[in-house]
């Protein structure tokens, strides 16, 4: 089961924060935890698509996580604790969750993989190899490993493929410009070769896998987030970032998520990728906000003192709203506060920005103090990214993230305030990205207007 990308806001408050939802609100990219639900609750892939090791259907919808230490990893059913604590902060954030295909019940294991490709093999997964001593030209998102468990692949932002182990190269999408960025990968069930899917659905087929059809053509409610394969190989299901599924070749469609689950929404945490247990009786839940993160590599290509503090106080700060209330939060008083945590970390790095409420503050006194850059950038670290259409009022400035990393091809992950998922009035500080600008409109449901500078 290949990784799934960001998570979500939970279907029954995404209503109300990407469509209409308070101007100048923050918010996390709805996407992900669609697929993750869908097994879970027993409804279209886990019903239809044996995507389930063992025994098909035997998801389990209804039990108490474990949270395990050192990471945000977290296990349900008969998952068991297999990840190892992490030490130092890491140099990116996770973006992946890969099964031991050829583990047992009694000795599970996994990989998880960081947006620059460093991978981390725990409990019986072996390692072997990462691209994480290199300085890639986009991140990493999404992993597949071979059926023997001694090799996998990572897929990268771009269309670009690594392969580690017994995993064979079989071709890739590097250098060939696309329509939307790859957010995720399956390999076929013998390992000769895999698919790759973007984000409006278009899929690539390398090796023995066969095309069996996308949503490249089509005009989509929300982006593709993820995708799986039958375990024969002669088909596959797509996830949106609303819980769509669109089924092709043999795998069966048995219903979809897409317009809402109800339930708890405070309880969905923030995933990025979903592995199931040998026997299907359980699953682990990535959730990338678990760890701490240094966002060393790639390198800054401006490491300037000012930059350097905005990343390391805004990383300090990634949580849930400690301070009880509607919109309450420690950066200001109790109302969207997006924007008050960005001119708060400027304060705290020695930018002497006034406290703003409104994001659209932030591009006006950039404009007449520090300068402000279009949506193209160059970015660097430190620098705010405002989204909407433009400064004017809340209706057009939405949104506010501060910049942690940046990448070659522009890629950037960024640190935001008043952002979920969580119910509203009851937000985060969470991690966004690895994303590109230009795609913010598909990835967080809206442009990117400018960039102000510290």
């Amino acid at each position: 089961m290949e990784a799934v990308r960001r998570a979500v806001l939970p279907p029954s408050t995404a209503s109300a924060t990407l469509r209409g939802r308070p101007p100048g609100w923050g918010m996390r990219r709805a996407a992900g935890l669609g697929l993750a639900l869908a097994l879970a609750a027993g409804l279209a892939l886990a019903a239809g698509l044996a995507l389930l090791p063992g025994a098909a259907g035997a998801a389990v919808p209804h039990l108490a996580p474990r949270v395990y230490a050192g990471g945000g990893v977290l296990g349900f059913g008969d998952a068991a604790a297999v990840n190892a604590p992490q030490g130092a902060p890491l140099s990116s954030v996770m973006v992946a969750l890969a099964p031991n295909p050829a583990a047992d019940a009694d000795h599970q294991g996994y990989w998880l993989a960081g947006a620059d490709g460093g991978v981390f093999a725990e409990g019986n997964a072996g390692f072997y190899g990462s691209t994480g001593a290199l300085h890639l030209t986009g991140p990493v998102v999404g992993m597949a490993a071979t059926p023997d468990g001694r090799g996998y692949w990572l897929a990268a932002l771009d269309g670009g493929i690594f392969a580690f182990g017994d995993a064979g190269f079989h071709g890739s999408m590097g250098g060939t410009p696309l329509n939307q960025p790859i957010v995720g990968m399956a390999a076929t069930p013998d390992g000769g070769g895999y698919w790759l899917v973007a984000s409006d659905g278009g899929i690539f087929a390398f090796g023995d896998a066969a095309f069996h059809g996308s949503t490249g053509g089509l005009v989509l409610n929300e982006p593709v987030t993820g995708m799986a394969a039958t375990d024969g190989g002669g088909g596959y299901a797509l996830v949106a970032s609303d819980g769509g599924v669109f089924t092709f070749g043999d795998a069966p469609f048995e219903g979809s998520l897409a317009g809402g689950l109800g339930g708890d929404a405070a309880n969905v945490p923030p995933v990025a990728g979903i592995a199931f247990t040998p026997d299907g009786r359980g699953y682990w839940l990535l959730e990338p906000d678990g760890w701490s993160y240094g966002f060393t590599n790639p390198p800054s290509p401006d490491p300037s003192p000012t930059g350097s503090a905005v990343v390391a106080i805004a990383a300090a700060q990634v949580n849930a709203d400690p301070t009880p209330g509607d919109f309450c939060n420690p950066y200001g008083p109790c109302e969207e506060w997006c924007a008050l945590f960005a001119t708060w970390v400027w304060q705290q790095a020695g930018v002497p920005i006034p406290s703003y409420a409104f994001t659209g503050d932030i591009d006006q006194w950039a404009q007449a103090n520090t300068g402000v850059l279009p949506a193209a950038g160059p970015i660097v670290p430190g620098d705010a990214v405002l989204y909407g259409t433009g400064p004017w009022s809340t209706a057009t400035s939405l949104h506010v993230g501060l910049v942690v990393q940046t990448w070659p091809d522009g890629a950037v992950v960024t640190v935001e305030g008043d952002a979920g998922p969580a119910p509203v009035g009851s937000l985060a500080v969470i991690v966004n990205g690895p994303y590109l600008p230009a795609d913010s409109e598909t990835y967080n449901g809206m442009p990117v207007y400018a960039v102000a500078e510290p």
